[in-house]
């Protein structure tokens, strides 16, 4: 049977959703609510295309056009995800989805198609420079703290857990995206990186109900840290994460990602633990090895037009070093008002 490339709609969503989860390379970037949430959040053109055969999805690709005067012009699968590119039951499906995505960018004159992939790159297609790296891990939890904490943590993280356990932190897990928002939004300022909008956490509250949820942790009546989690087959993801300086003294986030593991795992059944992308040679990238966890490059691969360069967006290119020395001094209202407009084109 012939193999038909369409777009994503309303009706084909649920057929497209279960697709996802069933294919085992799958993932929750894949998922059809990115594509609502993407398109009012930061007003791209979204372009998600699934290949049917039959009257089934055998295939699905998520793009998203990001076109910015200060960031470029980029055909991407998926941006503010950490994953990307097609997914398909067949080989003649996802040929079907790689030429229907070249074709759309010589159509929308973009120098750079984007797959964000976990694992194999595209035969043909050109490979980013190491840069990005995921970690991913089997977690094993039987009830006994203890014992699943020695199971799952290294002892060093052991001991920050344990100390916070007598510093009076709490921890409450809900989907309270407004009580994340400003943790977040200090700590991505304090780093030098533009916030997203409040209604972008708004929005994937609401995408992904059942599938999302908010861990905080508090010092008395004070919220310390908070993490933003997705929950995907047996996987949790914990995704946008915040603090307050406080909360290293209180070792509030290792405190908070061991209760974000505990909880998964007891109440959802979840065996893997998605630590998400984090660049190389950064505090994050040291940090989530120190949990134990082993970074897995992220072979992000492109297609580019003549004389284009792979993007390169990201806080390690040297010409933004000023531009994010500056950012850290602006007053917390002030870079909340300006980092919206600036981040719907780094994705």
């Amino acid at each position: 049977m012939t193999v038909r490339i369409r777009p994503l709609d309303d009706a084909a969503a649920p057929a497209w959703d279960r697709f996802v989860r069933a294919m085992p390379d799958a993932t929750f970037c894949h998922l059809s609510g990115w594509a609502g949430v993407i398109g009012r959040a930061f007003g791209h053109p979204t372009h998600y295309a699934f290949a049917e055969q039959d009257g089934a999805v055998v295939g699905v690709l998520p793009l998203v056009h990001m076109r910015t005067r200060l960031f470029g012009n980029t055909l991407s699968s998926t941006p503010f995800c950490v994953y990307g590119g097609p997914v398909a039951a067949m080989p003649e499906a996802a040929s079907a989805l790689e030429n229907h995505a070249l074709d759309l960018q010589r159509r929308l004159g973009a120098p750079a198609l984007e797959f964000r992939r976990r694992g194999t790159p595209d035969a043909g297609w050109q490979v980013r420079p190491p840069l990005y790296y995921t970690f991913r891990k089997t977690i094993s939890i039987t009830g006994d703290d203890a014992k699943d904490q020695a199971a799952n943590i290294p002892r060093k993280q052991r001991a920050e857990v344990r100390k916070a356990a007598r510093t009076n932190l709490t921890a409450v897990t809900n989907l309270d995206v407004d009580g994340l928002y400003p943790l977040y939004a200090e700590s991505v300022r304090n780093l030098g990186s533009p916030t997203f909008p409040r209604r972008y956490f708004r929005l994937l509250a609401a995408a992904f109900p059942g599938a999302c949820d908010v861990t905080t942790v508090r010092h008395g009546d004070q919220p310390v840290a908070a993490v933003l989690s997705f929950h995907f087959r047996e996987e949790v993801l914990p995704y946008y994460a915040g603090s307050v300086p406080l909360a290293r003294k209180l070792s509030a986030n290792e405190f908070m990602y061991w209760e974000v593991m505990r909880r998964a795992a007891r109440e959802r059944g979840a065996t893997v633990f998605d630590f998400g992308r984090s660049k190389a040679d950064t505090g994050a990238f040291d940090y989530k090895k120190n949990w134990g966890f082993v970074p897995e490059e992220l072979p992000y691969c492109y297609r580019l037009a003549p004389g284009a360069a792979v993007p390169d967006n990201n806080p390690n290119n040297p010409r933004f070093r000023l531009a994010i020395a500056a950012w850290k001094r602006l007053p917390l209202p002030v870079a909340n008002l300006l980092g919206p407009p600036l981040v719907r084109g780094l994705g």
